[in-house]
């Protein structure tokens, strides 16, 4: 755990020490968010806010990371899954703040970036040490899914590209979680704090599953949750800069790619519920709407539909913060026994 500690305080530390000197520059830069006018009124005060923090996200994560890293391919795989999704958002954010529009890259090439990264993690993580295809199951831990037990059931002389039928469906699932995850966080990233918070408090709870499985990814997390800690200072109500793509992909991909190399996808379910939910009201809202051409949601995502019912954006952050906490606690409670 010492170098979970040291990794933390470290990236806290270069993120403190990195905001100051490049919010400035992203101001002058004019690198300023762009606020959708069928947002909620009370975000039009935010146009103009320095977006693309997520770089000093990343950075700080990075620097605490490497130090670690050294005969260490499993934190090398996620910190490089983590900086390509970043600069997937980064391309994003890019687009939209020069061409002054709401949409950066169109969805199909977002998407062909998200699904490209989780393609490549996969192909690498199946061939590091210690790679299987088993899945920890909540609440039971004298039971496991294994994807590779597949193969037993359909034949592993069938293969596709050296691929068995174990392979191919766990390739699946992984694009799955990493889509889940990255589009999750990046519609949760809709208020002061909100994504930076959430994504903490999910760090923290794979920090200790990893302290308890003795997993060589427990400096990498703590790299996660520095740099996150250091963010929220400059990121919390009133915001002196947002995330944007560049830091909620890249924030979605590392629980991803932590969830997965820990074994523990099936967790998200729980311990990323503001993830789910947050997504799952975009989903009701659609199909709501197109059903019936009214709306389910007040607005869409559900942080927005709290604010539109009164609640101030401090409370729904807080709120939510809080939720993500006990979800956590409930996740320990599944994680017993392993």
């Amino acid at each position: 755990m010492n170098t979970a500690v040291y990794a933390i305080l470290i990236a806290f530390v270069a993120n403190i020490a990195l905001c100051p000197m490049l919010i400035p520059s992203l101001v002058k830069l004019k690198f300023g968010q762009f606020v959708r006018t069928d947002g909620p009124a009370s975000h039009l005060k935010k146009a103009g806010t320095p977006t693309m923090g997520g770089i000093m996200i990343i950075v700080s994560f990075v620097l605490a990371a490497l130090i670690f890293m050294r005969d260490n391919p499993h934190a090398v795989a996620v910190v490089l899954t983590t900086v390509a999704l970043g600069f997937v958002g980064f391309l994003d954010d890019f687009i939209i703040i020069k061409k002054r529009r709401s949409e950066g890259l169109t969805p199909k090439q977002k998407l062909f970036g998200q699904v490209f990264v989780a393609v490549v993690f996969f192909m690498c993580w199946r061939t590091l040490p210690g790679f299987s295809g088993e899945m920890l199951i909540p609440f039971f831990p004298d039971f496991s899914f294994d994807f590779m037990g597949i193969n037993g059931l359909l034949g592993s002389e069938f293969s596709l590209l050296g691929f068995t039928p174990g392979d191919l469906i766990f390739g699946l699932f992984v694009i799955f979680i990493f889509l889940s995850c990255t589009n999750g966080a990046n519609l949760t990233d809709g208020l002061d704090g909100l994504a930076t918070g959430v994504t903490a408090i999910i760090a923290v709870f794979f920090l200790f599953c990893a302290w308890m499985l003795d997993s060589p990814l427990l400096p990498v997390i703590g790299a996660a949750v520095g740099s996150l800690m250091g963010f929220l200072l400059f990121n919390a109500h009133p915001a002196k800069v947002f995330m944007g793509d560049t830091g909620s992909l890249a924030l979605g991909g590392f629980i991803a790619a932590i969830a997965l190399m820990l074994n523990m996808p099936l967790f998200l379910a729980i311990v990323a519920i503001i993830y789910v939910i947050e997504s799952l009201s975009v989903i009701i809202q659609i199909g709501y709407f197109k059903m019936t051409r009214r709306r389910f949601f007040k607005m869409a995502p559900i942080h927005h539909h709290f604010e539109q019912s009164g609640w101030p954006e401090t409370k729904v952050v807080a709120f939510f913060c809080v939720i993500t906490a006990m979800a956590c606690l409930l996740g320990f409670l599944a994680f017993q026994g392993f």
